[in-house]
């Protein structure tokens, strides 16, 4: 099993949540990004940059990843791909993606991204905070523990 992260989007207190984990577990964690990142000097932990462009970071995280593999992402469609492709897909605020729900996710995301293109103002997420940070947590520590 390996961690993967979209990591463009991903807040700075959910990868050192991830160094930590990849550390005790001592599992391999991977950052991919359209930009250089900084990881913690570690035999398990290291990051990809990947070309500026839609989707190419999700692109390499999908070519890379095996069955049983986490991937973390708040990006809805690569989470379907990554359930598709027997994957864990966790987003950076605690939520398990589940093949029972989501279909219902990318279509609500597709009319929330169609109200948008006509000018709607839909709202953006609340603002990130304890309760997602512990409900990551909680949910990445389930994952090793199934695996384990």
């Amino acid at each position: 099993m390996k961690i993967w992260v979209d990591a463009d989007a991903c807040p700075k207190v959910i990868k050192e949540i991830l160094f930590r984990a990849a550390q005790r577990e001592q599992l391999e964690l991977t950052l991919i990004a359209n930009q250089a990142l900084n990881v913690p000097p570690s035999a398990f932990i290291n990051s990809i940059q990947v070309r500026s462009g839609f989707d190419e970071a999700d692109d390499e995280i999908l070519r890379r990843m095996n069955v049983d593999d986490i991937v973390i992402t708040g990006d809805i469609p690569l989470a379907a791909e990554v359930l598709k492709k027997k994957g864990i897909a966790l987003s950076p605020r605690g939520e398990l993606f589940k093949e029972s729900t989501i279909g219902e996710r990318l279509r609500t995301r597709d009319f929330l991204e169609s109200l948008r293109s006509t000018g709607e103002i839909t709202g953006g997420p609340p603002p990130f905070d304890l309760r997602d940070r512990k409900a990551f947590s909680d949910h990445l520590d389930k994952s090793l523990r199934k695996k384990a």
